[in-house]
């Protein structure tokens, strides 16, 4: 997200009067509704398989707007509004051979398949690029796609909680009026990360002095970032120590179990995980099996730390004393009960900066 560096508070107000309707959430996908099966495809970003097979030196109908997605992401550069034309030009042609740097792709400069493949994905909204920096592989050394490299970054300036903070609170916007259900995801989701750090997250009912803040918005919210409706950008928070992080009231959310690829419906305990990485400091990592990896296609679930994404955190916060070092070996998960459980006596709870710390080390 362009400015989730920068922004550390918006106001209240702003909240509660960008509420259109309340969140979708689904217990399983069987709860949902037949009518919704043919939004799987009708994605915000599905009308650029049109643009499959372009290059460079073609003009193309509607081009532009593959331009300004890029431009969101940080691929192009946000003042560059003269580039916003249907010309392949050359800042698209570099836009996508950073891309495919990042994403692990081969790099052709070149829409073709696999390429868009990835980017017509439902993703999260923090840019990948940012300042002209890039927090992905785009940015190491070819040596450094070794698999015991780190791939972790950091917002500008590695910001984090101070050391004195080890338990923030959490909160739910009021108007969202979220079910015990839901709150147990979000609980689920915070103790990924207490797990290996020495955090704890605490829900507190006090929305306006909770340390993070969750809500769930359409459209166009009052932080500069508006939402897109189904898929496309899922939801985006920002650096520490603002707390503030958001999702798309517009999506399927399914609250237990596997989403199935035949819905446009997203996992929220997935989305959950990875944008708590953001709220304590980290950026995208280029791991595809990472919390952090930006993307995420529907019917997949990905809730458990990789040994990416654990390296990160420790360099920020160190380990939970309690933490054995165990590493799931695949963050794929077929299915989940829901019941959060396993919370018990467990209350532990982008220019970025590329490679830092262990990852530099090991290259």
């Amino acid at each position: 997200m362009r400015s989730c560096w920068f922004i550390t508070s918006i106001c209240i107000s702003i909240f509660v009067t960008s509420i259109s309707g309340l969140p979708h959430f689904f217990p399983n996908v069987s709860a949902i509704p037949p009518s919704l099966i043919p939004n799987a495809i009708e994605g915000a970003w599905t009308s650029f398989q049109n643009f499959t097979g372009c290059h460079p030196g073609q003009k193309v109908d509607g081009l532009a707007k593959l331009k300004r997605y890029f431009q969101y992401f940080g691929y192009i550069n946000n003042n560059a509004s003269t580039n916003c034309t249907d010309d392949f030009d050359d800042a698209l042609e570099e836009a996508i051979k950073t891309y495919q740097l990042n994403f692990n792709l081969n790099v052709t400069g070149e829409l073709d398949a696999p390429t868009m493949e990835h980017i017509v994905r439902p993703r999260c909204g923090v840019a990948d690029v940012i300042n002209g920096t890039s927090s992905m592989n785009s940015g190491k050394r070819p040596e450094s796609h070794i698999h015991a490299v780190a791939h972790y970054s950091f917002f500008p300036n590695m910001p984090r909680w101070p050391p004195s903070r080890t338990d923030l609170t959490y909160a739910f916007l009021p108007a969202n009026q979220i079910e015990d259900s839901v709150k147990v995801v979000f609980a689920r989701a915070f103790v990924r990360w207490s797990d290996v750090i020495p955090m704890t997250f605490t829900e507190t009912a006090s929305f306006s002095t909770a340390d993070i803040r969750i809500g769930f918005f359409s459209g166009d919210h009052g932080d500069g970032e508006p939402f897109d409706g189904v898929l496309g950008t899922l939801a985006h928070a920002f650096s520490p120590p603002s707390g503030l992080l958001h999702l798309d009231g517009d999506e399927n959310w399914v609250v237990n179990g596997s989403p199935s690829t035949a819905y446009a419906a997203v996992d929220l305990e997935s989305v959950a995980v990875h944008e708590i990485g953001h709220l304590l400091g980290l950026g995208h990592s280029s791991v595809e099996e990472a919390i952090m990896y930006p993307t995420i296609s529907t019917g997949s679930r990905r809730v458990e730390l990789a040994s990416d994404d654990i390296q990160g955190i420790q360099y920020l916060y160190g380990s939970n004393p309690n933490y054995n070092g165990s590493t799931a070996a695949t963050t794929q998960e077929g299915d989940t009960s829901g019941s959060g459980s396993h919370l018990a006596g467990r209350h532990w709870s982008q220019s970025v900066l590329l490679a830092v710390g262990l990852g530099l080390l090991m290259m």
